[in-house]
């Protein structure tokens, strides 16, 4: 059916709306209004209108306006798309020099790598710790050893585990965990614990995630989270 003669509600499109049978136009793929259909839109309200009843400035202004709004919010958009693919870009080159390095990551989860003797993390203390007393734990649940560090200095604490369970016997390669306790105020408190990762690999990831570096059997981690690199 046609839509000559009928009103569309919009006194924009009915002003340049042309008498008599409509021309067909091209078919175009892109439904997007550019600055130049704007503009020829603009230039057949200016002919097509009433002269008695002529489209009052404000009006026109208001449509300029909105227009050039909407076209720079578009242009923002494909800018900051431009400048989170360049700071992607920028941050695996950095990560990129990870690899084959150990990262301190906020987790007290780590990996015994086969024919590895030890693994590393850190436990932190607000105020000195006479003795800390820390759990090793395998992926059950179930103690493997404990043993004692110095926290009297306080701040970060290195701790090492030597791989061994309670009897001296070498455990498989997997996943352990650290658990550390320590007398704060006379009371006994679990510390916040981290631990040393190998990293593999490092993943592009995308504007919201960042690179993504890969730690050997324990997965990935985003690279803002790294709390600190170890040399070895």
């Amino acid at each position: 059916m046609s839509s000559v003669g009928q009103t569309t509600g919009n006194p924009f499109l009915d002003s340049i709306q042309l008498k008599g049978k409509p021309e067909t136009p091209p078919s175009n793929n892109n439904q997007q209004l550019t600055q130049q259909d704007f503009f020829k839109l603009l230039s057949q309200q200016l002919s097509h209108q009433d002269p008695f009843k002529p489209v009052e400035n404000d009006k026109m202004i208001a449509q300029m306006s909105s227009f050039a709004t909407v076209d720079g919010i578009t242009k923002l958009n494909a800018e900051i798309t431009n400048m989170n693919k360049t700071m992607t870009s920028s941050q695996a080159l950095q990560a990129s020099s990870l690899v084959g390095r150990k990262v301190l990551v906020p987790s007290n989860e780590g990996y015994l790598a086969p024919g590895a003797n030890e693994m590393k993390g850190v436990v932190s203390a607000v105020k000195p710790i006479k003795e800390i007393l820390v759990r090793v734990e395998d992926e059950k649940g179930q103690l493997v050893k404990t043993f004692k560090v110095d926290g009297s200095a306080g701040g970060n604490i290195d701790v090492k585990w030597d791989g061994k369970d309670k009897d001296g016997n070498t455990m498989p390669s997997g996943k352990y965990k650290f658990k550390a306790t320590g007398s704060v105020d006379g009371k006994s408190q679990e510390l916040p614990t981290s631990t040393f990762a190998h990293v593999t690999s490092v993943s592009l990831g995308n504007a919201q995630t960042g690179a993504v570096l890969n730690l050997k059997g324990v997965g990935g981690i985003k690279l803002a989270d790294v709390l600190a690199v170890s040399e070895s």
